[in-house]
């Protein structure tokens, strides 16, 4: 059986129904999918997904990835994307294993062990592809194995992810991880700065104010922000707030006015324009759409 069959099977074995399945091992999920479905928007937090069975299509604004077996996906920061399952039957689920990253655990091995060359300067895109090695999907099915074992998690699990995080900052495409990790570097600066914008996303923006937050001039800090999100920080914040908003309607049951102006809108007809170019349909019309969605998902 090859190294990503046996990913899998695993995998397979553990999430026996549709969905993310949170696991006894900390930031470890396993999700399952049995056909193609809808684009779902997302702030995707840092974590190394790795297919081991069908295919996704990921977008990060007007940026396209597509990848399948045997890759993995690194987020390296925070961002807002659009990711949909493209290929997936119930005779082959698409199945993917997801393991959040732990930034203080990305900085300590850099510590340890050093990046091989200095990170370059210049940020770079938050969001990359790469193949997964056979060393990889070892250490990945490894710590799906331990599932079997929950006497052994406690001692073996922080000891397989740490190899992960070790696999990945050694990779070809390692060095965009060292970037975020590493202290003064511009990717660094803009990972604060997006974490700023998590929390303050309702609030007025003035870039004046984020850039001196973050110990940047306002033109580096739209230059950079841009290199490593594909947006500027105020498409960034506005997808927050639209995220947010959907959330507070189909979750919460806020009707679209009151969601606007908690999320930081002050008119809702800007607000419905914005959520209509985002989603592609009028706040109550998509509503409308997801709840009818999910009654035909749990319908006998």
């Amino acid at each position: 059986m090859s190294d990503v069959a046996e990913l899998a099977a695993l995998i397979k074995r553990f999430a026996v129904e549709d969905g993310v399945h949170a696991t006894a091992i900390e930031r470890l999920s396993l999700i399952r999918i049995s056909q193609p479905n809808a684009p779902l928007h997302v702030l995707h937090e840092p974590a190394l997904c790795i297919i081991a069975q069908g295919g996704k299509r990921v977008m990060l604004a007007e940026e396209v990835y597509h990848y399948d077996a045997s890759r993995y996906l690194v987020a390296s920061v925070d961002l807002p994307i659009t990711g949909q399952v493209v290929e997936a039957s119930p005779e082959v689920p698409y199945l993917c294993f997801r393991l959040d990253l732990d930034p203080g655990e990305i900085a300590a091995l850099i510590l340890e062990a050093g990046p091989p060359v200095p990170p370059p300067q210049r940020a770079t895109r938050g969001l990359f592809l790469s193949e997964a090695t056979s060393s990889m999907l070892d250490a990945a099915a490894r710590l799906v194995r331990l599932l079997d074992a929950p006497e052994d998690i406690p001692a073996l699990a922080p000891l397989a992810t740490r190899e992960i995080a070790y696999r990945l900052l050694r990779s070809d495409e390692g060095w965009r991880l060292r970037q975020i990790a590493t202290p003064d570097t511009q990717a660094q600066r803009i990972a604060r700065a997006i974490n700023w914008l998590k929390v303050h996303f309702a609030e007025p923006l003035r870039i004046e104010d984020l850039a001196r937050e973050v110990h940047m001039s306002p033109s580096s800090l739209h230059h950079h922000f841009r290199a490593v999100t594909a947006m500027s920080p105020l498409q960034y914040q506005k997808r927050l707030r639209l995220q947010e908003a959907r959330r507070l309607m189909l979750g919460d049951g806020m009707d679209a006015s009151s969601a606007s102006y908690r999320v930081g809108y002050e008119s809702p007809s800007q607000f419905s324009r914005e959520y209509s170019r985002m989603f592609g349909e009028p706040p109550a019309r998509d509503l409308r759409r997801l709840r009818d969605g999910k009654r035909a998902m749990t319908a006998p």
